[in-house]
């Protein structure tokens, strides 16, 4: 893969990793509630759960 592909593919899981916008987490936060992937990772053992198409769109 060249390196340029390579950097853009590491630059969308970057992106997909952050969710949704800041202003909507502290949208969750203040209802009391996590975020997906804050619930998922107070759930299940670090390294156990594997994200299934995490770059759709």
């Amino acid at each position: 893969m060249p390196l340029a592909a390579r950097d853009e593919l590491a630059a969308v899981r970057a992106e997909a990793l952050r969710g949704p916008s800041d202003k909507a987490t502290e949208a969750q936060h203040a209802k009391g509630k996590l975020t997906a992937r804050e619930r998922i990772g107070l759930l299940l053992d670090a390294g156990s759960f594997k994200e299934v198409e995490q770059l759709r769109r």
